[in-house]
């Protein structure tokens, strides 16, 4: 750090990084400014002035001329005033207390886990939304990952069977990939085992770990453990167009299995209704059930525009709470314009010593 007497404290970049405790402070500055302005007025208009006349070396009458050393000493009389005034205003700099404020944030967020769900059967392949059901529903749950943060999210692909292709993690690269690599043809049995899928989706999250509730004693017993532990939300985000029609389980059996352990179910229909010009018929039925019984929310996207509006619906409702803590290292250095002030104090009284010095003004 520079030394308080160093002109570095008056330059602009510095005066820029500080922050003023009390900047009203500031504001004294041209009030005293006006005061010394109105003193010097008031003092040239009632002070008496004595007008001697005198012969020039040619021998005429008038005013003799003055030269510049002289004309540079009668300037110096502003000296005195101007380091009253700059002891003032370096004193009330001081008194605005400018500080360094160095910020350090830190957010944590403990995240929701996510299991996406996404129907690969044959049917996805239909073009009512181009190019087809798979491609748009790909684009769009990558779009959703991009927009996670702290999340842990996991992928089940299913048809006539289910499988888990991506446990919950938080690499949203590799899940990407994952999402990217999905096509009708990654299952070979035929059908919609919806049922299957949510079970795989529950398996996942139902040893989901518990977050501890601050200031609990990591020793301490568990008999309480409702009140002092969180468990993480958890959502499964399913994407179909048809009815179950495989699978060993019932969806609706899944959808209270999936209430039991607290997690909700978010259901997508993709693809245009029967009787919307188009072939393609996507079944409702029972994607509507297994989301009221899930607690969850269902959802049609007939394009991908409402596909869209859908993912960014679900995320605004799946929001992880975020803890900010904000660390603040304060720095005063009212020191230094104190000292400058007082600085130039002593400089005042030293001129009121000299020539300068006037006692019948004071």
């Amino acid at each position: 750090m520079d030394a308080w007497y160093s002109l570095h404290w008056f330059s602009p970049a510095v005066w820029q990084s500080f922050r003023f405790a009390h900047p009203l402070a500031l504001y004294l500055i041209p009030a005293t400014l006006l005061l010394f302005l109105l003193r010097q007025y008031l003092y040239r208009a009632t002070r008496q002035r004595l007008v001697l006349s005198g012969n020039d070396r040619r021998g005429g009458s008038g005013p003799v001329p003055m030269s510049l050393l002289q004309r540079l000493v009668s300037g110096l009389r502003y000296l005195l005033p101007l380091s009253m005034f700059l002891a003032m205003s370096l004193l009330l700099i001081a008194l605005a207390r400018p500080q360094l404020v160095r910020e350090k944030r830190e957010e944590e967020s403990l995240g929701i886990d996510i299991m996406l769900a996404m129907d690969v059967s044959a049917s996805m392949a239909d073009t009512d939304l181009p190019p087809n059901r798979l491609a748009v529903a790909r684009k769009l749950a990558q779009q959703f990952i991009n927009g996670r943060r702290s999340d842990r999210i996991g992928l089940v692909a299913f048809a006539g069977e289910a499988f888990t292709l991506c446990p919950l993690t938080t690499d949203y690269v590799v899940l990407k990939q994952y999402v990217g690599e999905l096509n009708d043809q990654l299952i070979r049995t035929s059908g919609t085992a919806i049922g299957d899928a949510l079970a795989r989706c529950i398996n996942r999250l139902r040893e989901s770990p518990l977050r501890e509730s601050p200031g609990r004693d990591p020793g301490a017993p568990s008999a309480d453990s409702v009140q002092t532990t969180n468990t993480r939300s958890k959502v499964i985000i399913l994407l179909s167009d048809g009815d179950n029609t495989a699978g060993n389980l019932d969806p609706l059996t899944a959808a209270r299995l999936a209430r039991a352990f607290g997690i909700r179910i978010y259901t997508i229909a993709v693809g245009r209704l029967a009787g919307q010009n188009s072939e393609a018929t996507v079944d409702e039925g029972i994607l509507k059930t297994v989301a009221t019984t899930g607690a969850g929310s269902y959802f049609r996207a007939a394009d991908a525009r409402r596909l869209r509006a859908v993912f960014a619906q679900i995320d605004r409702l799946e929001k992880a709470p975020v803890q900010i803590r904000v660390y603040e290292d304060v720095r005063d250095y009212y020191r230094i314009y104190l000292y400058w002030g007082i600085s130039f104090l002593l400089f005042v009284m030293l001129l009121k010593l000299t020539i300068f010095g006037n006692v019948l003004e004071d």
